[in-house]
């Protein structure tokens, strides 16, 4: 608690945007593999209801198709890495946007924005810990969140400070321990497939990206995930907030499994 009050008087900012009253759920769209299925037998329901996407889902035919009303960036990479071929082809492609959507950014973010269709919103990229009381506080002012290990943890928690009741997470499989291996020269092998085929160079960033992580780090970091969405959802329980996972295969496990509405 100690710290996440000195990360408070440091940064006291409490996001940009206020909760109103939502009468449709939110779909988030995690990039991970299950989402070509979920594409596949909720075309209904994706096309009826306000979604949510992340990271490089703009450089993906899907992004024009779906129209994402809402859209969060949260990782640093992509706020200081402007030479990145796929961050400049992501950053060109969210400006192509023909209908008003909101940008989420972190609050030490300056996207370069001059599409008039695209609102930013800042949030507060702050980890809050300590006892359920003071982490509930600091939820609801809406002044930090669970520790932001991937973006997932950030856009749940947006999608309650804009006062969703309901909100059903998709492609968000979480299977990496299935594809962690050690080689013989203790370099950690990591891949992240996404439901779109990855960019050659991408791949190479992140294969480079854990070659000097050990593995015992790897494994915390994603219990630290885990664990996140476990407070996430005392959270919500708490505000009669409803979280859904209708990933098929994934391996969270502190939401109760609901699929979309498919077609008939």
């Amino acid at each position: 608690m100690f710290k996440s009050l000195i990360k408070l008087l440091m940064s006291p900012h409490r996001a940009s945007f206020k909760p109103s009253e939502r009468t449709n759920p939110l779909i988030i769209l995690g990039n991970g593999p299950s989402l070509n299925q979920t594409l596949a037998e909720s075309a209904e329901a994706l096309a009826a209801t306000p979604l949510m996407a992340v990271n490089f889902f703009a450089n993906t035919p899907l992004f024009h198709e779906l129209k994402p009303e809402f859209y969060v960036l949260a990782d640093p990479h992509f706020f200081r890495n402007a030479s990145d071929p796929n961050v400049r082809k992501l950053m060109e492609n969210i400006e192509t946007a023909d209908w008003p959507m909101t940008l989420f950014v972190p609050f030490e973010a300056k996207p370069m924005i001059a599409n008039k269709n695209i609102r930013i919103q800042r949030f507060p990229l702050k980890a809050m810990e300590g006892p359920g009381r003071f982490r509930r506080l600091m939820f609801s002012l809406r002044l930090g969140m669970p520790r932001p290990r991937n973006v997932l943890i950030p856009s749940i928690m947006i999608g309650i400070w804009l006062g969703f009741k309901e909100i059903y997470i998709c492609g968000a499989d979480h299977t990496w321990i299935k594809t962690l291996s050690v080689n013989d020269r203790n370099e950690v092998i990591s891949v992240q497939p996404h439901f779109y085929k990855e960019d050659d160079r991408e791949l190479e960033r992140q294969r480079v990206d854990y070659l000097s992580i050990p593995l015992h780090q790897i494994l915390e970091s994603q219990s630290i995930a885990f664990r996140a969405y476990h407070t996430i959802q005392d959270y919500a329980s708490r505000r009669d907030i409803n979280i859904y996972n209708a990933t098929p295969g994934s391996f969270i496990d502190a939401f109760t499994r609901k699929q979309l509405w498919t077609r008939k």
